[in-house]
């Protein structure tokens, strides 16, 4: 009986098509690097195109919202495309798109062309549900875990690889980043137009799209209906609107404060995700081996408190080893909260219900990370260097309670 599982076991794995399993992680690894290369630099292609120094931060943080904006209202439409049309036109399409606006932007020449190239970044990008939707198609079930883990391992290495890559190209022209990311996914297209095969069967295609398939409202309007989700949820969203925040502002602050450059910036953002990584891998088995979610979620919440007050630090002072700590800080809390949040969010609802609440909660971090750089940027402006700091101190010590309440209750 063993041997017999064992050969059928062998069989899917054969079953998995070589060139669209690295197609797909090529894809999702040009998605990590595409949102991370560009952050380094952001700043510094801005300020050609600004007379106020003060306007500069407010532009970068809004081009971050744009980008999610865009995210958050293309993610359905293109599922349900996909669902209805194939996987692979889709893909290509949006990847060809993707190029499109990172050359745009790299060209630039006045600030609506940077606004339009990262729009159509954010609308192409909305194609990542469509890439995971294709894993899912090619790969048997029996295996997806295995491969839903390199999936997660290479999306980490695109994100850690693109801010010291965007930093590192950023010496020869702060174009330069653009260019390369477009010239990149340019192959990846012509690699799948070639080898790519289609993942989704006709007689597995939507037979039709209805508003409520392509309505990202929708979706938020039945998570927070189901009233076991709602402190969880708002929780959360509180902790993603500074997040966001700080994720927008950040090369503008350090640029501001301590006058660092692309290279820096980008070997920054780059630690950060070896931390989010190595406390993924070695630290979070041992706090879930101590630890409930909801313990690990909580102690999250109070290191990025901590990491908030040591940045506001940085910028009152003027000191930036403060940053460096608080970043480091920060890190730990945001890499820990994360799973715990998952975790808690999938024991909230039966084995049904999960993929709703995943997009749904996709769609939440998606609009505060619209939120967040808007606030963050005009607060950085009109209270100083240090007020997005103070606001994610603020918020998360207002999630905080909201959180403990939930699963207190709910225990």
């Amino acid at each position: 009986m063993l041997k017999l599982r064992s050969n059928h076991e062998q069989k899917n794995e054969q079953t998995i098509d070589k060139h669209a399993l690295i197609f797909g992680l090529i894809s999702v690894f040009l998605c990590g690097i595409g949102f991370s290369i560009i952050t380094p630099v952001v700043p510094f292609l801005v300020k050609p195109y600004i007379s106020q120094p003060g306007d500069q931060a407010v532009v970068v943080t809004l081009l971050t919202s744009v980008y999610a904006f865009c995210v958050f209202f293309a993610a359905p439409v293109l599922g349900a495309l996909s669902d209805k049309h194939g996987r692979r036109p889709l893909l290509l399409v949006c990847l060809l798109g993707s190029a499109i606006g990172y050359f745009i932007f790299g060209v630039g020449g006045a600030l609506w062309v940077l606004f339009a190239g990262r729009m159509i970044e954010g609308i192409t990008g909305g194609s990542s549900g469509t890439i995971f939707a294709y894993f899912a198609d090619i790969i048997p079930p029996q295996q997806r875990t295995k491969y839903f883990g390199w999936v997660s391992a290479v999306v980490g290495a695109g994100t850690v690889i693109g801010p010291t890559l965007g930093g590192l190209l950023a010496k020869f022209g702060y174009a330069v980043p653009m260019f390369f990311g477009a010239a990149i996914t340019v192959l990846n297209v012509i690699y799948g137009f070639f080898f790519m095969p289609e993942s989704l069967k006709k007689n597995h295609r939507l037979k039709e799209i209805t508003w409520v398939r392509l309505n990202p409202f929708t979706q938020l309007a039945n998570l927070f209906s189901m009233k076991i989700l709602r402190r969880l949820l708002v929780s959360a969203f509180l902790l993603w609107i500074p997040n966001g925040s700080l994720q927008a502002v950040f090369s503008q602050f350090t640029m501001d404060t301590f006058h660092w450059k692309p290279a820096l910036i980008g070997l920054m953002f780059s630690i950060m995700g070896i931390q989010d990584i190595l406390s993924q891998g070695f630290i979070m088995p041992k706090l879930l081996k101590k630890l409930k979610d909801k313990q690990i979620a909580m102690l999250g919440m109070v290191s990025e408190i901590i990491g908030y007050s040591f940045i506001a630090g940085s910028a009152l002072f003027s000191f930036y080893p403060l940053l460096i700590a608080g970043m480091f800080v920060f890190g730990f809390g945001d890499s820990i909260f994360g799973p715990s949040f998952n975790g808690m969010l999938s024991n909230s609802v039966d084995s049904s219900e999960q993929g709703r609440i995943q997009g749904g909660s996709q769609s939440i971090q998606a609009l505060a990370r619209m939120i967040g750089p808007i606030l963050g940027g005009q607060m950085y402006v009109l209270l100083g260097h240090a007020a997005p700091a103070f606001m994610g101190m603020i918020l998360i010590a207002v999630a905080i309670p909201i959180l403990y309440k939930r699963t207190r209750v709910s225990m």
